[in-house]
């Protein structure tokens, strides 16, 4: 079983940015595929980035691309997301995703393809 634990989130102004970490615990870390997702209230979570194993391959959303880069850290069981140009549509609850993967090159953009997931920070992004 993988735990992840969120952090990073906050209140940032309109053109800012922040950095989301998420810390996993009780697994082999580099084993498994890393996604970050959002929910926005009133709204279905939504894909935001995924990262392969050793962090070669990623995948970010459309609304996202361009201003938000996903990366993790083997070493120190970390992933993060970097976001830059925020802008109030991003505000929503972040949360980190884990998945198993056989090999490298495999990513997972699906909600349901994910097993393990964080209980979220908050982003809040202020016009």
């Amino acid at each position: 079983q993988v735990q992840l634990v969120e952090s990073g989130g906050g209140l940032v102004q309109a053109g800012g940015s922040l950095r989301l970490s998420c810390a996993a615990s009780g697994g082999t870390f580099s084993r498994y595929v890393m996604g970050w997702f959002r929910q926005a209230p009133g709204k279905e979570r939504e894909f935001v980035a995924a990262i392969t194993r050793t962090g070669t391959i990623t995948v970010y959303a459309d609304s996202v691309k361009g201003r938000f880069t996903i990366s993790r850290d083997n070493a120190r069981n970390t992933v993060y997301l970097q976001m830059h140009s925020l802008n109030p549509e991003d505000t929503a609850r972040y949360y980190c995703a884990a998945e198993w993967a056989a090999t490298n090159g495999i990513l997972y953009q699906r909600e349901r393809e994910y097993d393990f997931w964080g209980q979220g920070t908050q982003v809040t992004v202020s016009s």
